[in-house]
């Protein structure tokens, strides 16, 4: 604790070696009295017509709604940065065994050895402000709290925002706009949920104004909120994921509709997909909706209800359907009838249609409103068998009459919508996904190798069964503990350079095998601080060591090489009989460019740029090799996940090494257990899937992947339920331990 608030505006110093008070001044002295600023704005008021449905097939209106950008996948930025550099990631935006990105929040740990952690997510309804401002605040700060119930959060009491505000001041009504909708989101909403805003950012000039062919034109932007979302958590799991699961007997979904029927569909992906400015536009009617579903989801967690968890925002109901069956690879039979029979109770607001002579029209209608509208609300799978708890659990918290069955999951590859006892609707899901992906597969065809980006495109619906864990070792089993309870420590360093950040994970794994690790800088080889001689071992951890500007890994090398005296301390350190190095990421890098002074490792490969030709952050399925490699002592035959991060991965034998001879200690493999070099399965394109190598001895050893960020079972984004906190890639750190005995 470094201070604490006062009620009044005074600022205090204290210093305890100081014999008076340093600071002690009223605000006002600090900040001065500036004169408070007048805005004479006046309202604008927008009415818009609602949306048109007419002609609009179901069957268009699908697609189109998969395929627009706000809605399709975004694969195509998520696996370009590094998700889990820190090893204290849970929940990155990738669910389940086909790493599909639908998470709604993400989920970090508080630190290597607990279960506390930190949950963010985001809210955005920024096409709502073009008619109702306030309306589009106070849904991007629902939208941002319907994202965070997907963390197990106790009370909204927990939850603080970050608000980044965006208008075009001095434009005609954007000033009232962005007052009003302050007013609504600081002053009524945030107050009434018990919400904090502690902190914020503006950009208030959204508006550009250009030249062309002689005629001004300008364009404004509406006001933007921005809300990110953070809670602290107690314990990290529970956690819900979009995953659909089939693993759990038969299932039906659970539409909890905050509209409450009112289907409005103002600012809707529909409406912009035909290019339609509509009206009214989706709000957060009731403040206590908010509270009671937070209660709700609570005590449904706490028994153990639900097994998947999805927020409506972008796209509707359809949208959040589709995302949780791509991510459980499940069928779904969707039926709109009690959604039409809600909405039809509605009043009338004055529709102008004459439906009398159009029941077709007006059943399609319903339909089309029933799944595209984006009022607040979250989808829940349940057990069949535990739908009528549910639904008295949502009734005790006041929702029974928003929560509606829509749809039932099932174990085939179809999609299909129900209206009126009919099927209205029917298409496969691989096709489905196929319109989802066509974004992220568009973009990445122009910024990567066409190539990968076509075989993604094709792997993301194809039939691969995903990632698994097979033959693998006993999670549980620790190999090392008899010689930790000895209570000897041999001494290892963590061995890093400018640049390289992956030696906090590395440094608790070889804390926890039982060795004592030390944070050693290569500065402090250069000048003496330090000595190879005084350790049994040393990890060259991963990261991009001089930006990687020499090319991955070479500065690094270099800075031994090129160093008269720290090349002949490695020489001989590498030339002990007692010693190990293992080179992860940029540390593999570095030591295969230190190949000709390793024992044994002149058959190394150098690592280069991946075939993809972009920086590859991925959780991928890998198999350890029979190899002499001390590291994976007793791990042979195990195939299972594991973090890779890197851009050049490649293992080129065209300027180093030789293939032939090579000792081989891990390659990646398909989901049928394949070794492979189809991207993204091989996300560098090594040949036979090469990953990792060895020397003959086996004391030295470099490997792609990043066993360190995964040594727990908690910093998967996909495991095995049965592994809990366990994790397969510990037994690596636990085999040096037991080596150096």
């Amino acid at each position: 604790m470094v201070g604490r608030a006062l009620a009044e505006p005074q600022l205090q110093v204290s210093d305890a070696l100081l014999p008076e008070q340093p600071v002690d001044m009223p605000l006002a002295v600090l900040l001065g009295k500036p004169p408070r600023m007048v805005r004479d704005v006046q309202r604008l008021t927008m009415s818009l017509p609602d949306v048109d449905l007419t002609g609009v097939t179901l069957q268009w209106a699908c697609t189109q709604v998969l395929r627009h950008p706000s809605v399709a996948s975004k694969r195509f930025l998520i696996t370009i940065g590094d998700r889990t550099v820190g090893g204290l990631s849970h929940r990155d935006p990738m669910v389940g065994p086909w790493q599909v990105p639908v998470a709604d929040c993400a989920i970090t740990l508080s630190d290597y050895a607990g279960v506390r952690g930190e949950a963010m997510a985001m809210g955005e309804r920024t096409p709502l402000a073009v008619s109702d401002a306030p309306a589009s605040g106070r849904m991007a700060v629902a939208e941002a709290i319907t994202n965070l119930l997907a963390a197990p959060i106790a009370s909204l009491a927990q939850v603080k925002l970050s608000c980044n505000w965006m208008a075009a001041c001095g434009q005609p009504g954007q000033d009232a706009a962005l007052f009003d909708t302050v007013q609504a989101v600081a002053m009524e909403l945030c107050p009434a949920l018990g919400i904090g805003v502690p902190v914020g950012k503006d950009s208030l000039s959204m508006h550009t104004r250009w030249q062309q062919n002689g005629e001004s034109r300008g364009v404004t932007s509406p006001v933007s909120l921005l809300v990110s979302a953070f809670a602290v958590l107690a314990d990290v799991r529970g956690a819900f994921t979009p995953q659909l699961r089939l693993d759990a007997g038969p299932s039906v979904l659970i539409l909890i509709d905050l509209g409450h029927g009112r289907q409005r569909m103002g600012g809707s992906i529909l409406a912009q997909a035909l290019q339609q400015a509509a009206g009214p536009v989706p709000d957060l009617d009731d403040v206590q909706d908010l509270l009671r579903l937070t209660a709700a989801l609570g005590t449904l967690r706490e028994q153990g209800r639900v097994l998947a968890y999805h927020d409506r925002s972008d796209g509707g109901l359809w949208a959040a359907a589709c995302e949780m069956a791509f991510a459980g690879r499940t069928g779904l039979a969707l039926n709109l009838d009690l959604l039409i029979a809600a909405a039809e109770a509605m009043p009338d607001e004055g529709d102008a249609k004459n439906w009398a002579g159009q029941v077709a029209e007006r059943r399609n209608d319903l339909a089309l409103r029933a799944l595209f509208n984006e009022e607040l609300g979250a989808v829940l799978q349940v057990r069949a068998t535990d739908r009528d708890v549910v639904l008295q659990t949502l009734r005790e918290h006041r929702l029974s009459a928003c929560s509606h069955v829509v749809g039932q999951v099932t174990e085939h590859d179809i999609i299909e919508i129900w209206r009126d006892t009919q099927k209205i609707c029917s298409e496969t899901r691989t096709t489905l996904l196929r319109h989802w992906d066509h974004v992220s597969h568009a973009i990445a065809r122009l910024r990567d190798n066409p190539e990968c980006a076509d075989a993604e495109h094709a792997a993301v619906h194809g039939t691969d069964p995903g990632l698994h864990a097979a033959r693998a070792l006993d999670v549980r089993e620790n190999i090392a503990a008899p010689f930790i309870a000895t209570g000897a420590r041999p001494q290892v360093a963590i061995l890093r350079e400018q640049g390289v950040n992956s030696q906090r994970e590395m440094a608790w794994a070889m804390h926890q095998a039982g060795f004592d690790a030390f944070d050693v800088h290569m500065s402090d080889l250069m000048t003496g601080q330090a000595q190879l001689t005084d350790f049994r071992g040393f990890v060259a951890c991963g990261g991009f060591s001089y930006g990687d500007v020499l090319g991955a890994g070479e500065g690094w090398a270099r800075s031994i090489l090129f160093n008269p005296q720290l090349a002949d301390d490695f020489a001989r350190f590498f030339s002990r009989s007692d010693t190990f190095a293992l080179g992860v990421c940029n540390g593999c890098q570095m030591l295969a460019a230190l190949a000709p002074m390793i024992p044994g490792a002149r058959a190394w490969p150098r690592f280069t740029r991946n075939k993809s030709e972009q920086y590859e952050a991925r959780l991928a399925m890998v198999e350890v090799l029979v190899s002499p490699s001390l590291f994976f002592n007793g791990m042979a035959g195990s195939r299972m996940p594991i973090v890779v991060a890197h851009g050049e991965g490649y293992a080129d034998f065209s300027q180093q090494g030789d293939a032939a001879v090579v000792h081989r200690t891990m390659r990646f493999v398909d989901g049928n257990a394949q070794p492979t070099e189809t991207y993204p399965f091989n996300p560098n394109g090594s040949a036979g899937g090469l990953t990792s190598v060895t020397t003959a001895d086996g004391r030295f050893t470099a490997l792609m992947p990043h066993p360190e960020r995964v040594s727990r079972g908690l910093q998967f984004s996909w495991a095995p339920s049965a592994w809990g906190d366990a994790s397969p890639w510990m037994r690596m750190f636990h085999n040096a331990r037991a080596w150096c005995a």
